[in-house]
C-alpha cells in the first residue's frame, strides 16, 4: 500500500468517526428538547387551573394543614393528662414494697415463740396496723385502691393464680386465698393479686380394682 492510499484510509475513517459524532449530538439534542417539551406541557397543565380550582386547590391544602395540627393538639393533650394522671404510677408502684415489708414483720413477729402473748407484741401489732391503715388511707386519696379477690372469681386481668385448693364449697376458680394483695391505679393495675383458686376434691381411687380382679 503506498502512501497516497495510507492517507485516503485515514481520511476516510476520520470523516466517518465525525459523521458518527456528528450524529450521537444530534440525537441528545433531540431527548434534551423532547424533556423541555415535557416540561413546558406540564406547566402550561398547571397553568391551565382556573381560578376555582386554585382554589379549591388550597382549601384541600389548607384543611389537610388543619386537620394534622388538630391530630398533634389530641396528642399533647392526651400526653399532658397522662402525665398528670398516672405520673406517680412508678413511684406508687415502688411504694407497695413498704406494705409488703410491714405485713412480712408483722407475721415474722407473730411467729416468734418468746412474743406470742406478750404485751409488747400486741402494742407492737398494733403500732404496725396503724401505720399500714395510714397507708392505705394515703393510697386511697391517691385513687389507688386494693385489687378484690377472696370470693372473686380469678380474672387474669387483675389476679395471678399461684397454686389450687381445693374445696367442694366453692365453685371452681373461685379465689379463696390471697397472698399477696394486688392494686389499682384509676383504671391502671399497679401489680396483680397473687392467690389461691378453689378446685373440686379428687375422688379416692377404689383399692379393689374389679377389672383387676377378674384379670387374676
Amino acid at each position: 500500500m503506498d502512501k497516497e492510499e495510507l492517507k485516503k484510509n485515514i481520511d476516510e475513517s476520520t470523516t466517518e468517526d465525525d459523521s458518527l459524532n456528528t450524529q450521537s449530538i444530534e440525537n441528545d439534542d433531540i431527548d434534551q428538547k423532547n424533556e423541555d417539551k415535557n416540561l413546558e406541557s406540564e406547566e402550561k397543565k398547571e397553568e391551565k387551573l382556573t381560578p376555582e380550582e386554585e382554589l379549591e386547590a388550597l382549601k384541600d391544602k389548607l384543611a389537610r394543614t388543619f386537620a394534622e395540627m388538630e391530630n398533634q393538639r389530641r396528642r399533647f393533650e392526651k400526653e399532658k393528662e397522662d402525665a398528670y394522671e398516672y405520673g406517680g404510677y412508678s413511684f406508687a408502684k415502688e411504694a407497695l414494697n413498704l406494705l409488703d415489708n410491714l405485713e412480712r414483720s408483722k407475721a415474722v413477729l407473730e411467729s416468734d415463740e418468746k412474743l406470742k402473748d406478750t404485751d409488747a407484741l400486741k402494742k407492737i401489732i398494733e403500732h404496725l396496723d396503724i401505720i399500714n391503715s395510714d397507708m392505705l388511707s394515703i393510697f386511697k386519696k391517691n385513687n389507688i385502691e386494693p385489687v378484690k379477690s377472696i370470693n372473686e372469681k380469678l380474672d387474669p386481668n387483675l389476679h395471678q393464680a399461684m397454686m389450687e385448693i381445693e374445696d367442694d364449697a366453692k365453685e371452681p376458680g373461685t379465689i379463696v386465698q390471697e397472698i399477696q394483695k394486688g392494686f389499682m391505679m384509676k383504671d391502671r393495675l399497679l401489680r396483680p393479686s397473687l392467690v389461691g383458686v378453689s378446685k373440686k376434691k379428687e375422688k379416692e381411687e377404689e383399692k379393689d380394682d374389679p377389672k383387676n380382679e377378674k384379670n387374676q
